[in-house]
C-alpha cells in the first residue's frame, strides 16, 4: 500500500473525532489519575511507602535482577543483617513507662468520657507479660495457696472483667493475696484514693511475705519466691508514691522514692525518673541536679527524662533574661552556650519532644510502654513534665529559639549522629503499635513524598487542565490534538516507507478498514 492511501485513512480517522471525544478522553484520564493519587496518598499515610513502588519492587524487581531490591532497602544484605542483629536491637527495645497511669482510675475514665481507648491491644499485651514475669513464679503451684494459683490465671486473661472477677475470687479464698489487691487497685478502683487504699493493704502483706522469703534466700528452690516477693514490694511502694504525688502529698512521695532507691538500687523500674518528677514538682533543682549527676552517665542508658531535665536545669540559669536579638548582637555567654548545647543534645536524643512541650502537637494519654527516642517516649515525657517547663520563666522561649538548630548539625540523622548513635529507622513501626490510631504519629526524619505520588499528582493536574481547555475551546484544542497525533504518527509512517522500499510489496500487503 502506498502513501496516498495511508495518509487519507489517518486523516479520515482524525476527522471523525469530535470535540466531545477529546473532552471525554481528558476528563476520564483526569478522573482515573485522581483516584490513583487519592489511593497512593492514603497508602503512603498509612504504611509509609508508595503502593506502586512496593508492587514494582515485589513483582518486577525479581525479573529485572536483585540489585533494585537491595538499593531500595538501603544497601547490601550483609551490612543490613549485621545492624539488625547488633546495634539496632537495643534501639527497638520497649521499656515500661515509669510514670504509667492507673487503668481503672485514669485510662478507663478517659474512655468513659471520650469513647476512645487510650491503650492499644499490643501495649496491654506487653503489660500482661510484665505482670506474669513480676508477680508469678512456678513455686506458687507447689505451695498450695489457692489465691496465688488463681492469680496466675488472672494475669493471663484478656478480658478486664474476667481479670477483676478472678482477683476477687482469689481474695475470697486467700485473704493475704497481695497480687490480687494490686490487680484490683490497678483496674477496679475508679479513684486514686481507692487505689491508694488497696495498695496500702497490699503493702502490709508484701512486707510480711518479703521478710519471710528473705529468711529462705539461701535455699535455691525458694529463691524464685523471694525474687517475686521483692518485685511485688517494690512495685507496690512505687505505686503508693505515685498515688501520693497525684493526691498532692509530694513530700511523702519524694521520701518513698528515695527510700526505694536506697533499698533497691538495681531495680528495673527506673525509679529515678519518679524521683526526678517529684523533685521538679517541689522545685528542688539542686537536689535534682545531684540525681542527674549519678544517672546521666555515659555508661548508663539515656532517656528523654534525663536529657531534657538536664537541658531544663541549664536553661533555668539564663532563660529569664535570654533574648535572641541581644544574643545576636553581643554573642552568647558561657551559660547560654551550655544551655543551648544541652537542648541540642536532648533534641538529638528525642526530636519529637519539643513539638509537645511547645504545644505544636496535641498531647494524648501516655502508653504503658515506651520506645526510647520514639514518639511514645516523647508523649510520656511531655505529659508529665510540660508543667515543669512552664514553671521556669523563659525556658520554653529558649527551647523555641534553639531546638530546630539541632537538625542543621545532623543533616543525615539515619546515617550519622552527633552525640548519640544514628537515629533508629524502626521507631515509626513500633510507635504505631504502641499508640492509638486516632493519634497523628510524629515521624522523624520527615519522609519525602514518593515519586509516584508526585507523578500522579502532576498527571491529574495536567489532564484536568486539558479537559477544561477542551471544553472551553473545542475547535482550537481539536486542531491541536490532530496536529499532535499526526506528529506522533509521522515517525511510524517514515519507518513504514523505508521498510516498503527494502522489502517486496507482497510481504507488506494488508487491508486497512
Amino acid at each position: 500500500m502506498d502513501d496516498d492511501t495511508y495518509n487519507p485513512n489517518i486523516a479520515m480517522f482524525l476527522n471523525t473525532l469530535t470535540p466531545k471525544f477529546y473532552v471525554a478522553l481528558t476528563g476520564t484520564s483526569s478522573l482515573i489519575s485522581g483516584l490513583i493519587l487519592i489511593f497512593e496518598w492514603w497508602y503512603f499515610k498509612r504504611y509509609g511507602t508508595s503502593f506502586i513502588e512496593q508492587m514494582s519492587l515485589t513483582h518486577l524487581a525479581p525479573w529485572l535482577g536483585g540489585d533494585m531490591v537491595d538499593e531500595a532497602n538501603g544497601g547490601d544484605n550483609g551490612s543490613e543483617s549485621n545492624s539488625s542483629t547488633g546495634s539496632n536491637i537495643p534501639d527497638c527495645k520497649l521499656w515500661r513507662n515509669p510514670l504509667n497511669l492507673l487503668r481503672g482510675a485514669e485510662y478507663n475514665r478517659y474512655q468513659w468520657v471520650t469513647g476512645r481507648e487510650a491503650l492499644t491491644f499490643y501495649d496491654m499485651n506487653l503489660s500482661a507479660q510484665d505482670h506474669q514475669t513480676f508477680f508469678t513464679c512456678d513455686a506458687d503451684l507447689a505451695k498450695g495457696k489457692p489465691g496465688d494459683e488463681l492469680m496466675q490465671v488472672a494475669w493471663r486473661e484478656r478480658s478486664p472483667q474476667t481479670r477483676i472477677k478472678t482477683a476477687k475470687e482469689a481474695l475470697e479464698k486467700q485473704g493475704d493475696c497481695a497480687t490480687a489487691l494490686i490487680l484490683l487497685a490497678e483496674e477496679d478502683a475508679i479513684t486514686i484514693l481507692e487505689a491508694e487504699r488497696l495498695f496500702k493493704q497490699a503493702l502490709k502483706i508484701a512486707e510480711d511475705n518479703f521478710k519471710k522469703s528473705l529468711q529462705n534466700i539461701h535455699i535455691p528452690e525458694l529463691e524464685p519466691i523471694h525474687r517475686r516477693d521483692t518485685n511485688v514490694l517494690v512495685y507496690v511502694k512505687r505505686r503508693l508514691g505515685m498515688c501520693s504525688k497525684k493526691l498532692g502529698k509530694v513530700k511523702e512521695a519524694n521520701k518513698i522514692f528515695k527510700d526505694l532507691m536506697k533499698e533497691f538500687p538495681m531495680s528495673i523500674l527506673n525509679i529515678q525518673e519518679n524521683l526526678i518528677d517529684c523533685l521538679l514538682e517541689m522545685q528542688q533543682y539542686g537536689e535534682c541536679h545531684n540525681v542527674l549527676l549519678k544517672y546521666d552517665d555515659i555508661t548508663l542508658p539515656k532517656s528523654a527524662t534525663i536529657c531534657y531535665t538536664s537541658a531544663l536545669l541549664k536553661s533555668r540559669v539564663v532563660a529569664d533574661k535570654f533574648s535572641p536579638e541581644m544574643a545576636s548582637k553581643r554573642g552568647l555567654t558561657g551559660a547560654e552556650l551550655n544551655a543551648m548545647e544541652a537542648i541540642h543534645r536532648a533534641v538529638e536524643f528525642n526530636p519529637h519532644v519539643p513539638k509537645y512541650l511547645l504545644e505544636m502537637k496535641p498531647l494524648i494519654l501516655p502508653p504503658e510502654h515506651i520506645l526510647k527516642r520514639g514518639d511514645s517516649e516523647a508523649i510520656a515525657y511531655a505529659f508529665f513534665h510540660i508543667r515543669h517547663w512552664k514553671r521556669v520563666e523563659g525556658a520554653l522561649n529558649l527551647l523555641h529559639c534553639t531546638w530546630e538548630g539541632t537538625f542543621r548539625m545532623i543533616p543525615y540523622p539515619l546515617e550519622k549522629g552527633h552525640l548519640f548513635y544514628p537515629y533508629p529507622s524502626s521507631t515509626e513501626n513500633a510507635d504505631k503499635e504502641l499508640l492509638p490510631s486516632f493519634h497523628e504519629l510524629s515521624v522523624y526524619p520527615k519522609k519525602e513524598l514518593p515519586f509516584f505520588i508526585l507523578f500522579t499528582a502532576g498527571l491529574c493536574s495536567f489532564t484536568a487542565l486539558l479537559a477544561f481547555l477542551t471544553h472551553q475551546y473545542p475547535e482550537s484544542m481539536g486542531i491541536m490534538a490532530k496536529t499532535i497525533l499526526v506528529a506522533i504518527a509521522s515517525p511510524f509512517t517514515f519507518m513504514y516507507e523505508k521498510m516498503e522500499a527494502l522489502f517486496p510489496n507482497y510481504l507488506l500487503q494488508f487491508k486497512m478498514v
